[in-house]
Order: C-alpha cells, then structure tokens, then sequence
C-alpha cells in the first residue's frame, strides 16, 4: 500500500525537530558568547579598577616612577592588554606604556565623568578592535585623574570562535543525519511537489502545453482489454480517464468529471491507477489548465482585437494638436491624449483618475465643475473662450465641452476638446495697439499741425507786449502768464509732433553708461533740493550698442521725471545696468520708491495721452514716445509694480515700480 501524504507530513515534523534542535545549539553557543565577552568587560573593570587605587598616591606625590612601573606591569599582566597610560585631572597624559609616542586622538576617545564609576568603549583602529576601559581616580570627593587600559579582542574572540567552531561542527553532524533522514522519506513528496510548483509557474506565464501526472505503467485501454480507438481516452497517455467526457467504456456514467466520478471509483482501472493526494491533484491540474487553454485561446484573440483597436484610437488622439479629454459622470478623467498633458503639465498617469480638483486652482475647477453639471443635467454643448495659468504663464484656450450619451439618452459622460488661441489672442491684441496707435499718430500730427501756427503767433506778440509793460505793473505779470502757458502749449505741440511722426536718427555707436550718466548730472541737484537720490549699480565691461544718443537719453529723462514725479520727496531712484550674455542685450532698469501704479494702469501706461498725473502735470505723451523710441532701437520696454526688489529709503510701506529696458546689444534700429 502506498504511503499517505499525511504520514510523510508526520516525517517532516520529525525533520523539523531537528533542524530546531540546531536552532537551540546556536542559541547557547550565543549565550556562551555572551557570557565571554561579559567576562573579559568585567576582567577589564577590576584590572581598572585595580590600577586606579594603587596609582592614586604616586599621582599625589608626582612619583612618575611608581606610575610608570605600575602601568608597566599591568600592561605585562596578559598579553592582551594594548596599553595602559594615566591621564592628569586636566586630561593630560602622565604616563603610558605606547613605545612610539602617544596618541593624542586617544585622549578624547572615552571621556568618564565624576559621576561615573568607569566607562567603557569599544574602538576600531582599523586593524584590530579594542575595548578601551576608562577609570576615574579619587581621592576623598576631589579628582585626581583617569586611568586608561586597552584590552585586545583577539583572545576573546580566539575563544569565541572556538566555541563556534565546536558548536558549528556538532550541528552538521546533527543536520547530515537528519538531512539523510529527511531526504529519504521526503524525496518522493518534494519532488512531485517541485514538479507541481514548476508546471503552476509555466501555467503562469502561459505555458499550457504542461504535463505534470506522471505517465502510468498500465492504461485502461490495457487494463480493460479495449481496442476502441475511437475513444476520446484511447491513446491519451497524460490524462485519465475518469476525467475525459464521451468515454466508451461499458461501465462509464456519461457526462462531465462530476456526474461519472462515483461509478468510476468502482471501476478496476481507478483502483490500479489512482494515487495519493498529490498525484490526484496533479491528474486535476493537468485537466485544468487544458480547460483554462481552450477559455484562454478565445479571450487572447478578443483581447488582441480591443488592444489594437485602443492602441489605433490613441495614436489618433495624440496626433491631433487639440487637446482632448473624456470625463465620466464623476467627473473623472478617463482619457487625455497629449495636448491635454502639454495643457496641463502634467504627465498622463497623473491625469487620469483625478478630477479638476486635483489638476487646476480651487477656483478654476469649481468653475469647470459648475458648467460639467449643468451640460449633465441640460445635455447642452457648452463653447466658450477661457483664460487659465499654467506653469509657464496664463493662456487663452477655446474650449468644446460635449455631452456623451448612452444608448439609454442618459448622460454617460463629457467630452471636451480645445486649442491654446494664446498667441492668436496676442497677435490680435498687437493689431489693435497698432491701428490705436496708427490713428492716434494721424490725429496727433494734424491737430500739431494746425495749433503750432497760432500758437506761435500768440507766443510772438506776448513777448513784444512784454518789451512795452512795466515789468512792475499786473498788466506784464498777466502776459508773463499768457507766454509761460503758451510755451507749455508748444511742448504738447513737440510732444505729439515727435510722438506721430518719425524724426530722423543719428546712430553712433555709444556708451548706455555714459548716456545715462550724462542725464544724470544733470537732474541730480534739482533731486536732491526735494530729498530724492540717485543710486547707480552700473555694469562693467558694457558692450557698445549702435543707436540714437539723443533719442535713448530723452528715454532716460521721462523715466527719471516719471519716478521723480512719483516718489515727490523723500526718496531713492535706483539705475542699474547689466549684460545678458545668454541673450546678447543690455538690460536697463530704474526703479523709484513711488506710489507704484495700480494694476488696471499697468497695461495702459504706454497708452497715448495716458496719464495718472493731475491736471496741468502731464500730457501723457512721455512713455508713448519712450516706448516708440525702445521699439525703434529694437528692444523692449516692460514696467513692473510692486517690482519687489526697489530699495526703500524711508520706514514708510510704498509700493514703488521699476521700469526695465531691453536693448540688444547686435540690433539695428528700425
């Protein structure tokens, strides 16, 4: 009768014992370890110990002698004392046994305080462990130093490995007669085991091709005296036929494994071939991974056509430029193709499975949440023009969202499709500017041109009446009025007529450091009278740039005037310069301490006749003109508040606002 699988468990129960019984050896032998290594601690303490009471009166009478002479002979007490030396109550070394100096790094190395009775280290030199032990010398309450001694591992780890040896040794004699034990009445078992575990693994990776029953001596064809070969058990040497539906024999119940299995377990064929428990569950493995084969075979094909399909649906959606998202009725993504990712980004695992919560600004998203529900519940498309930040800055996009329906009409879902428009969105606004601009200049030179005659004339006879009035009289006081307002008329005049029309450029190569310089000195002192100053933070080595002196230095009076006109008193303007190689231009900015410009205003400060300041101020004319004059030299003009590194002067919160030029340094004017 063969052996069941239960009583060849019991023999590996035995086995086991065994291998614990090896387990408690190595439990004592690190006992014994233990116990050695606390022995040699506890010899180190009391030779410490020892040598702490006897040195205390040679330290007392400074009898370097004595002190030599004992940590002499208890370095000589065993060989596995290191050194031994004497540190004063300062930590200097009295006496020690090392014959090539000492070493100072050791001093330091174990420190024992008045409270301790002893300290002890365990210190790698790199080539060999040392236990350092560390003792206190007193006398009555006051200490007098410390006594040191060093303990080489070497001979209590010759004992240890003694023992480890010892031990190591008995416990393979121990685990070679289990093993041979073990492996005799284990060997059938672990091996159909492995055979099972190897064919589980091959069923894993797909291999259903496997055989894992062994093959049989006699088959039932052989048993039964059969010769019906047109059985589906006939021939079918890895599977029995207890579990083959459709077989011919006389005494088979027909039908599947579960309607035939109680009349075969009477049939002979069952008696001689049936095994134990693992054999019978290898016969039921190889059945079933033929069954799961034929399952498999039909789901790889359907698996294979979806995966193709997806995979082309995907390549379709990254190909477009628009960006595209599916969303269900939790507003969950569920797909995204690539310009969806750009849009966001974002990565498409970080997508996917989120919500607009997790992707955009709190407020943003309860927006798009708000319109997602009114699409589900309306089944409306929504189209709208949306601007959002992303990480490289705000964007314009045009947004489709539009409800996905089931066949039921319910909503399933939403679809939402889109374009970045941003650069359109800027170019539009360009045209606008350029066609404001454009009339403006028109309007500007007619009107200058129409007024600079009278006012002329008027500025002429003024100054003639002036000739023929008492200068002390009110009548000369009044047209001293009339030719100071008309003079400030002729400069509007200027002002538009440079402003609408192009004035021929002289372009020299030039200095921006000198240029600035030059409309330095020359405010400066009318500044100062109202308590605001100058502080330069020019660049060295400034390239030349090629451009008009006098157009740039009437660019560096409007922005200094401006920052005048904004601080009043009291104050700090800041001019600094600087070269950007990355980009071959000079960047000029001149920050004020001011009352800075609101955020409405900032878009509009280059805007014609755009003014903060009050009636009679300004003409509104400086920036355009300025911005003009930057555009012409090919660069750019950018004005930021707060800017956020202006200096402040004074204790008082002011905003301030910095105007940041950029000419290239390679350019040519326009």
């Amino acid at each position: 009768m063969k052996l069941g699988l239960r009583s060849k468990i019991y023999f590996g129960m035995f086995s086991l014992l065994l291998l614990l019984g090896i387990v408690i050896l190595f439990v004592v032998s690190g006992v014994m370890t233990e116990s050695l290594l606390e022995e040699n601690r506890n010899r180190g303490i009391s030779i410490g110990v020892n040598l702490s009471a006897r040195i205390t009166e040679p330290i007392l009478a400074m009898d370097f002698l004595r002190m030599k002479t004992l940590v002499d002979k208890t370095a000589q007490l065993n060989d596995d004392i290191f050194y031994t030396f004497v540190l004063d109550a300062g930590g200097k070394p009295l006496v020690h046994t090392f014959k090539g100096g000492f070493p100072v790094d050791l001093k330091t190395a174990n420190i024992v305080s008045d409270h301790q009775k002893f300290s002890m280290r365990l210190l790698d030199t790199g080539e060999q462990l040392i236990y350092d032990y560390a003792v206190p010398v007193f006398i009555g309450e006051d200490r007098l130093g410390t006594v040191r001694l060093g303990l080489l591992r070497i001979r209590i780890q010759k004992a240890i490995n003694r023992i480890m040896l010892s031990a190591f040794l008995s416990t393979i004699f121990v685990i070679l007669i289990a093993g041979f034990v073990g492996a005799f009445l284990a060997r059938p078992v672990t091996r159909r085991i492995k055979i099972l575990h190897e064919s589980s693994e091959q069923a894993l990776r797909g291999n259903l091709d496997i055989h894992t029953a062994p093959l049989l001596k006699k088959n039932c064809w052989d048993i039964m005296n059969c010769n019906k070969q047109e059985c589906p058990a006939y021939g079918n040497l890895h599977h029995r036929c207890w579990y083959i539906a459709g077989t011919l024999c006389p005494t088979c119940v027909e039908g599947e494994y579960a309607k035939k299995i109680t009349s075969c377990q009477k049939c002979p064929v069952y008696r001689k071939c049936s095994g134990d428990e693992i054999q019978s569950f290898a016969e039921s493995f190889d059945t079933m991974t033929q069954s799961l084969k034929a399952h498999l075979s039909d789901l790889q094909h359907a698996e294979k056509t979806l995966k193709a399909q997806r995979e082309l649906l995907q390549t379709i959606l990254d190909g477009i430029p628009d960006f595209i998202s599916l969303q269900d009725r939790k507003t969950v993504y569920k797909s995204i193709n690539n310009a969806f990712c750009k849009i966001v980004g974002k990565k498409k695992d970080e997508i996917v499975g989120k919500t607009d919560f997790d992707l955009f600004p709190w407020k943003q998203a309860q927006i798009y949440h708000q319109e997602n529900l009114a699409i589900f519940d309306t089944g409306k498309p929504l189209i709208k023009e949306d601007k959002i930040s992303s990480p490289k800055g705000e964007k314009w996009l045009h947004m489709v969202k539009i409800p996905v329906f089931e066949a039921d009409g319910n909503v399933a879902g939403l679809l939402c499709s889109g374009r970045d428009i941003t650069e359109l969105k800027r170019v539009q606004e360009h045209l606008t500017q350029a066609q404001k601009m454009e009339s403006v200049g028109q309007l500007a030179a007619g009107i200058a041109h129409e007024i600079n005659t009278p006012l002329g004339i008027i500025l002429g006879y003024a100054q003639l009446l002036l000739e023929d009035v008492d200068e002390d009289g009110q009548i000369y006081a009044d047209i001293k009025t009339i030719e100071k307002q008309t003079k400030i008329c002729r400069k509007i005049v200027a002002d538009l007529l440079r402003f609408s029309r192009r004035m021929e450029s002289i372009v020299t190569s030039l200095d921006i450091n000198q240029s600035i310089e030059e409309v330095v000195a020359v405010v400066e002192h009318t500044f100062k009278l109202e308590r605001v100053i100058i502080e330069r933070n020019y660049g060295s080595s400034l390239p030349s740039i090629m451009g008009d002196k006098d157009k740039l230095k009437q660019v560096f009076v409007n922005l200094l005037n401006n920052a005048h006109d904004a601080i009043e008193n009291d104050g700090v303007i800041t001019i600094t310069t600087r070269f950007n190689e990355d980009n071959n231009e000079l960047i000029i900015s001149v920050a004020d301490t001011g009352i800075g410009i609101s955020s409405e205003n900032v878009e509009k400060i280059f805007d014609p006749f755009f003014t903060t300041k009050g009636v009679g101020k300004g003409t509104g004319l400086g920036l355009s003109v300025t911005f003009g004059i930057i555009k012409e030299h090919g660069g750019t003009i950018e004005v930021q508040s707060p800017p956020g590194f202006a200096k402040k002067k004074n204790s008082e919160d002011k905003p301030g606002a910095v105007f940041i030029i950029h000419l290239p340094v390679s350019g040519h004017m326009q």
